[in-house]
Order: C-alpha cells, then sequence, then structure tokens
C-alpha cells in the first residue's frame, strides 16, 4: 500500500507551491513523483494540430515529488504523516497525529 494514492488530498510541504492544496490525479511510483491538480504548472510550447489549429503555449500541471506532498487528515484538517495498522488485506492508512484512518476517496 502507497502513502500517497491517487484522488487523495494533498498539502504541498514545499517548493514554489508551498502551503497549497489538490487532488492527485495520478501517481508515478516508479518515478517517485505525483501529479497534483492546480499545482506546479508549466507552460507547454505546443506545434498547430488539429486539436489545437492556432499551436502557441498551454499551461498544465507537472508532476511533484512523492516527498513533497502529505494528505490531508480530514479530523486533523491538515497534512500529516501516515503509518499503516493491520495486514495483508486489513491494511489501512492511519493518521499519525490523530489516529483516526485516513479514507480512500475513490
Amino acid at each position: 500500500m502507497q502513502r500517497i494514492m491517487k484522488n487523495d488530498t494533498v498539502e504541498v510541504i514545499s517548493g514554489n507551491d508551498r502551503g497549497k492544496r489538490g487532488r492527485v490525479l495520478q501517481v508515478l511510483p516508479k518515478k517517485d513523483r505525483v501529479l497534483v491538480e492546480g499545482v506546479r504548472y508549466i507552460w507547454r510550447h505546443v506545434r498547430p494540430s488539429q486539436q489545437n489549429p492556432q499551436g502557441g503555449r498551454v499551461q498544465k500541471e507537472s508532476p511533484i515529488g512523492a516527498s513533497s506532498v502529505l494528505p490531508v487528515c480530514d479530523s486533523c484538517e491538515r497534512g500529516v504523516r501516515v503509518s499503516f495498522h493491520g495486514k495483508g488485506a486489513n491494511k489501512v492508512r492511519v493518521c499519525s497525529r490523530c489516529g483516526g484512518p485516513i479514507a480512500r476517496q475513490d
């Protein structure tokens, strides 16, 4: 089980976007990065195509390091560290501050 999963609400703890919150759109475990909605926008220069006949610059999200974000606990309402309780199929993520479970949002 991973510390950060798709559709989690996370808080950025370092970098230019520090303090921002967003929903995880994609997890890239091999690169240890996550794509967070509304965080780390970059400009992508695109050639003219059928989808974009004008071409030009498009602003989009870019992946951020997984160690730079913390999952947001529902009861604490802030970014927290995560510990795991249980084994196998019963394994669940738990807030390290209050001990409450961090629910998976699908």
